[in-house]
C-alpha cells in the first residue's frame, strides 16, 4: 500500500529532525541528561534512528516496524525533553518558554498516537 499524506508528513518530520541532529549537534548534546553517557554518540544514534524510521514509514513492508521503532525512540528521548525544561528553569528562561516546554511533554503522547495510527496495518474489507 502506498504511503498517504499522514505517512509522508510523519516521514518528513522524523527525517528532518534526524538530519538536524547532524547539522546542530551541540543543541541536542546540551539537552542530554547528565546521567547518560556518550552524549555525542547518543545524539548521532538517535539522529540515524529518526532518519531510518522516517524512511521506513514510506515503505509498506517496513512501515509497522518503523512505527514501533519511532514510538520507542519517542519514549527514549523523553528524558532529554525533561532535561531541556530543567535547563530552561535553571537558566531562568522566560516563563513563556518554560510554558512551551511544559506543554511539549504531553504533546509527546500525541506524537506517539500519530505514529501509531499512521503506521498501523490497514484493514481492507
Amino acid at each position: 500500500m502506498h504511503p498517504g499524506f499522514s505517512q509522508w508528513l510523519l516521514a518528513l518530520f522524523f527525517a528532518t529532525a534526524g538530519i538536524l541532529h547532524f547539522v546542530f549537534p551541540a543543541n541536542y548534546i546540551a539537552i542530554m541528561p547528565p546521567w547518560l553517557p556518550a552524549h555525542a554518540l547518543l545524539v548521532q544514534i538517535s539522529g540515524v534512528c529518526e532518519i531510518a524510521g522516517g524512511v521506513g514509514v514510506l515503505i509498506a513492508w517496513t512501515r509497522r516496524l518503523a512505527g514501533i521503532g519511532l514510538i520507542a525512540l519517542s519514549l527514549a528521548v523523553l528524558p532529554a525533553n525533561v532535561q531541556m525544561l530543567l535547563n530552561a528553569h535553571a537558566a531562568d528562561a522566560g516563563m513563556w518558554w518554560q510554558a512551551v516546554l511544559v506543554v511539549r511533554l504531553p504533546l509527546q503522547l500525541l506524537l506517539i498516537y500519530w505514529i501509531w495510527t499512521a503506521t498501523r496495518p490497514r484493514v481492507v474489507c
